[in-house]
């Protein structure tokens, strides 16, 4: 070899030697310097965070580490993405995929499908969902969970979603609306329902036992569904029949429940409801321990604020939705009906939840959502305020404004003490929740008020629990909104920071992350989250949303394919 030839081989080695400046970087997104708080409860350390297509692909001090983007985070806490152990976004998903509120907040997974769920869907089913269809702009052309998971992947989303199959769905599918228990051959037909739900991907089965229909369900009936998600592998989650008065026993049927048919159990926004009720979140707390100690796999789930927010047609007894909307309506312009609802709101014996009495009387209900023009300006305010703006008894306003709404009037009740909250954050076994749909300011999903825990349940949290109280630390906090729901759902491969699981990681400034939606004004999207990643993919990039839809539909353990893979987009 001549000396040139040589000098040309070496001249051809050196960007090999030297490290080529086109060779592909190893990562794709590199996380330099946070404090990665893992999920699991270990104390937060300084590292690096490699992200490769969908997945983690190292944690450590990467100092040689090359990437596509190197994104600078020190100072700032890299956990898992939270997930929301109950959400209400099946709807408005379809809606605006993006899900504004939920990813301001850090959230990369919801769980949803609370008694009722996406299927199955039947004509009847259909039509009792007219209104929110209406009010979505959107068409109900689904007809069982598959269908739908079907329409999701047509369109995207921005986080992935974890769904249930309803106790009152499957009610509905068979029953309808009638008051009565099902014949055995009906009881097969929901049993039937539930089984084909659980193999197409719902991770277990749901009720909401104040609701009509799901109020008109027994214990047994709710056994016989539960026992054919078990066998799927399933949990059972659950609004309890009671969470005032009667919380309890309503917390002791859902242990028999779990222990019958050998399911877990997780208590949807567990509270002590009532100002009567204050300071019984202790009892309720202890009454799950002792079921854990004899052997029930039982859990429960909160959100951060003093207040709930249900329907207004909560407040009137269940028999009144006896037979769905038109006939609830018809009861309400039926001055006989009214009667008899109004004797049974104001009667102190009765066994369902009085709601008005909960909070007090009608100061203690703020109507949050209207559909009618005309009513638009009585959003934001008090019960009390509206019935003496219209010059009117408060429950024959409550009777009236549902009847011009078509059937239903978002409303918060201020039912909780925040002494309670505060015992229900602390246990161990309790994760956190919404409740409550992705939303926007701006647009359709921002016409109607809200509860704020829409936009503020993770970061109030983080904010005032955990930096302002010190009610619990910043690793334990992380690990209930992370590995432990992800823990509850079987969701092996996320909720962890950890090399091979889905890159869902968010990125926040511990000393900046608050919540900014207030009753008075809940329209506001939280503070302090700088990064959001969801399968890999940025939603959320210096707190600016990308418009990116990375997200999917997460599958439960009954799914014939055993997969839970969402396709990123």
């Amino acid at each position: 070899m001549t000396p040139a030839t040589r000098l040309a081989c070496a001249l051809m080695l050196l960007p090999a030697l030297a490290g080529a400046p086109d060779e592909a970087p190893a990562y794709d997104i590199l996380l330099r310097g946070g404090r990665v708080v893992d999920g699991a409860g270990n104390p937060w350390f300084v590292a690096d965070l490699a992200i490769k297509g969908d997945r983690i692909a190292a944690i450590g001090r990467l100092h040689q580490a090359r990437a596509g983007r190197t994104i600078d985070v020190s100072g700032l806490v890299v956990a898992p993405g939270f997930i929301d152990m109950l959400g209400q976004s099946e709807y408005t998903l379809l809606a605006d995929p993006q899900l504004l509120s939920k990813v301001t907040q850090g959230i990369t997974t919801e769980l949803t499908g609370e008694g009722g769920s996406v299927g199955p869907m039947t004509s009847y089913s259909v039509a009792e969902m007219r209104t929110t269809a209406l009010d979505l702009k959107i068409e109900i052309d689904w007809t069982d969970h598959e269908s739908y998971f079907r329409r999701v992947a047509s369109q995207g989303s921005a986080l992935n979603f974890a769904h249930m199959v309803g106790a009152a769905q499957v009610r509905m599918a068979v029953l309808k609306s009638e008051n009565r228990a099902p014949t055995s051959a009906e009881l097969e037909a929901m049993k039937r329902h539930v089984d084909v739900a659980m193999r197409q991907g719902a991770f277990g089965l749901s009720s909401s036992l104040i609701y009509p229909p799901g109020s008109f369900a027994q214990t047994d009936e709710l056994v016989e569904l539960a026992k054919v998600a078990a066998r799927h592998g399933g949990i059972y989650a659950t609004h309890i029949r009671g969470e005032s008065d009667h919380l309890a026993e309503s917390l002791d049927e859902a242990a028999a429940i779990g222990e019958r048919a050998g399911i877990p159990v997780e208590v949807w926004h567990l509270k002590a409801a009532g100002k009567n009720n204050w300071g019984r979140m202790a009892e309720a707390l202890a009454r799950i321990d002792a079921a854990r100690r004899r052997g029930v796999d039982m859990t429960a789930d909160v959100y951060p604020y003093p207040a709930a927010a249900t329907d207004l047609a909560a407040c009137l007894p269940p028999w009144a939705s006896e037979g769905g909307l038109q006939a609830f309506l018809g009861r309400l312009k039926d001055p006989a009906a009214r009667a008899r609802i109004r004797s049974e709101m104001e009667n102190p014996e009765t066994s369902w939840e009085r709601l008005l009495r909960h909070v007090g009387g009608p100061e203690g209900v703020l109507i949050a959502g209207v559909r009618t023009e005309a009513n638009r300006r009585f959003q934001g305010m008090r019960l009390s305020e509206i019935a003496a703006a219209r010059r009117a008894d408060p429950i024959e306003t409550i009777f009236d404004l549902l009847v011009e709404e078509g059937g239903s009037v978002d409303s918060i009740y201020f039912m909780m003490s925040e002494d309670d909250v505060k015992k229900g954050i602390s246990a161990p076994w309790v994760s956190f929740n919404c409740d409550a749909p992705g939303v926007r300011p701006d647009g359709l999903l921002g016409q109607k008020s809200i509860h704020p825990r829409a936009y503020g349940s993770f970061p109030r949290i983080l904010g005032k629990y955990v930096r302002e109280e010190k009610v619990l630390t910043l690793e334990e906090a992380i690990r209930k909104m992370t590995s432990l729901p992800a823990q509850r759902l079987g969701l092996v491969d996320r909720g962890l920071l950890r090399e091979g699981l889905y890159a869902d990681v968010v990125v926040f400034d511990p000393a900046k992350i608050t919540d900014r939606a207030t009753f008075e004004m809940p329209h506001q999207t939280s503070e302090g989250v700088v990064h959001l990643f969801v399968n890999g993919v940025a939603v959320l990039d210096s707190g600016r949303p990308t418009g990116k839809l990375p997200g999917g539909i997460l599958r439960g353990p009954g799914h014939m394919a055993q997969s839970d893979t969402p396709k990123s987009r």
